[in-house]
């Protein structure tokens, strides 16, 4: 797969496990633009993955949600259990700071495991910060420093939420945090 990866521009490549083989295709996909910041759609999405845990059989979903999310002037969706705790973003994982204590919501809720949000509980962890599992609504984010990561973007502070009347508040913990795994993030070699 990487020999077949262009030499120039900037790329967003998927490899993908073909419906109904066992042969891997790789797509070929131009890199978005990067945000360093980001509006999320708080509309109570309920979560409606089929299969939350594995990347890849909800993709055309989570696109469908995103897309309505853009109509109403954000660029993600928050997905919420029948419970109203907020689970992840459509592509990204959600983490929110609670005074000096870093969250997340439990494993154990059907969330994607993320890389970068597994590299983020690390340092946290080496570094002597607080890290905590809790169950937390949409409303209960309100006035929070509030993070979507994920390996695409990194770290994005949510900076204002749409169909709901919730405050953002300022990121003060995410430009060292971000500077962080800017510097963690390896560039991928020259082929």
């Amino acid at each position: 797969m990487t020999a077949a990866l262009p030499r120039t521009g900037e790329w967003f490549p998927r490899v993908e496990l073909s419906a109904g083989s066992m042969e891997l295709r790789l797509l070929l996909r131009h890199a978005p633009p990067l945000g360093s910041e980001v509006r999320v759609w708080a509309a109570g999405q309920s979560d409606p993955r089929a299969v939350p845990r594995r990347k890849g059989p909800d993709l055309d979903t989570l696109a469908r949600i995103r897309r309505r999310a853009s109509d109403a002037g954000a660029e993600e969706a928050v997905l919420i259990a029948p419970s109203g705790v907020v689970l992840e973003a459509a592509t990204a994982s959600v983490l929110w700071w609670e005074d000096d204590t870093l969250c997340l919501p439990p494993p154990r809720l059907p969330v994607l495991p993320g890389v970068t949000v597994g590299l983020v509980q690390e340092r946290a962890q080496r570094t002597g910060i607080r890290v905590a599992h809790r169950e937390r609504t949409v409303a209960e984010l309100d006035g929070r420093e509030v993070w979507l990561v994920n390996a695409l973007h990194g770290i994005r502070p949510v900076t204002g939420w749409t169909a709901r009347p919730m405050r953002a508040a300022p990121a003060v913990r995410e430009p060292e945090w971000r500077t962080w795994l800017d510097d963690v993030m390896e560039p991928l070699p020259e082929i």
